[in-house]
């Protein structure tokens, strides 16, 4: 019961913030700019049904699957992003008002809205467009000093943070695997947050990445999302395509000759109803101490345990790089590295912006990717976020 409470508490706070929010657009986009007439009252109106369509969109998605519905829900979500971008700018705006002791006539108000306009619309359609197009292939090259020789650039593809739903479908899942298959890694690793929808609505949407494959296997991770959206029936599904979940479980990967373990934990987020299911010791449990680990796990704040543990490479996602400029900013606030690669002593931590979004379809600052992790044996460059 107490974490109902946290959470109807959050609701509330969201639906005021979201509230003021749109009156603060109101204000100063409509209200100071003096619109009189039927201009004045139509956008109004239309800021306010957009508010409202905001909050109804995820209940009516989740109840109500029809292509109908994925098609209308496009006008929220983008809103969602466009409210945000408008927000700031307005902001940023005020704050130098404020500075400069200044309060714009009716005049200058229309002026300043016109401007904002102008700005974010750009914003927005750029951002579109990225958030859109197919994640670019990101290389990135990860020194092991005790990575064995036979194992000398070993491939991992990492793909994370899909959010397969009321946008991105069944077409993006089938044009990530053509990219995948021509990469021809030795491994396939799923981060987390593969969907936003239960398998009823979206079991079908996913079919294509049934064709991933790789010689050592593909393997997946949950997310928060996937939890929110039905994890048990989910790893199920992802079964059935024949990708293998690592639920605080570990592999050996290799011969003889040379071998890593890969392990996979629970996203320590997703399940808030009954806790945090992560455990990184019993994935850990048993394993030679001698033998590399590479660690699959959604979140990155989970590498401060596996820093502990000695994991000697993580590969996280969760963080969509901020997505939205400057809502990176935010990110860290909650966590630290956003995007890239970190070396903390003999562990390192790589962070995929993701490959694809949530909530609204826009991408500023921070581009999707398809993530090659190229391992070689050596001694770590320093690292830092890309």
């Amino acid at each position: 019961m107490k974490r109902i409470a946290v959470v109807v508490a959050i609701l509330a706070v969201a639906l005021g913030l979201l509230a003021a929010a749109h009156l603060y657009v109101a204000t100063r986009l409509v209200l100071d700019p003096g619109l009189q007439g039927p201009a004045r009252g139509a956008l109004l109106w239309l800021i306010g049904v957009l508010g409202v369509a905001m909050v109804l969109q995820p209940a009516a998605e989740r109840f109500y699957r029809s292509p109908a519905l994925r098609f209308l829900s496009w006008i929220p979500l983008l809103w969602m992003g466009v409210l945000l971008l408008t927000v700031v700018m307005l902001g940023i705006t005020d704050g130098l008002l404020w500075l400069l002791g200044a309060a714009p006539a009716e005049g200058a108000a229309r002026i300043r809205a016109l401007a904002v306009v102008g700005v974010v619309a750009a914003a927005s359609a750029a951002g579109l467009r990225a958030a859109l197009a197919i994640p670019a292939v990101r290389s990135v090259e990860v020194r092991i000093e005790r990575w064995p020789q036979s194992l000398d650039g070993f491939r991992i593809v990492q793909l994370s943070d899909l959010h397969i739903g009321s946008i991105l479908g069944r077409e993006f899942a089938a044009r990530l695997v053509e990219e995948v298959s021509r990469l021809s890694p030795d491994l396939v690793a799923l981060t987390g947050d593969l969907v936003d929808g239960s398998v009823r609505q979206l079991g079908g949407e996913v079919e294509p990445l049934g064709k991933l494959a790789a010689p050592h296997g593909v393997y997946f991770v949950t997310g928060n999302h996937d939890y929110y959206s039905g994890a048990e029936p989910w790893l199920a599904r992802i079964r059935e395509l024949g990708i293998r979940p690592l639920r605080n479980q570990r592999v050996e990967i290799g011969d003889a000759r040379g071998a890593f373990d890969l392990a996979g934990v629970d996203d320590h987020r997703g399940d808030w109803l009954r806790g945090s299911t992560e455990d990184l010791a019993g994935a850990l449990a048993g394993r030679d101490p001698d033998r590399p680990v590479v660690l699959l796990a959604h979140d990155p704040t989970t590498f401060h345990r596996a820093r502990a543990m000695q994991v000697d490479l993580q590969l996280s996602g969760h963080t969509h790089g901020g997505q939205i400029w400057p809502f990176v900013y935010l990110v860290r606030l909650a966590v630290p590295h956003v995007a890239g690669l970190l070396r903390r002593g003999r562990s390192q931590l790589y962070v995929s912006r993701g490959s694809g979004f949530w909530g609204p379809p826009i991408r500023l600052f921070a581009p999707s990717e398809i993530t090659e992790i190229v391992i070689r044996r050596g001694p770590p460059s320093a690292a830092r976020s890309a």
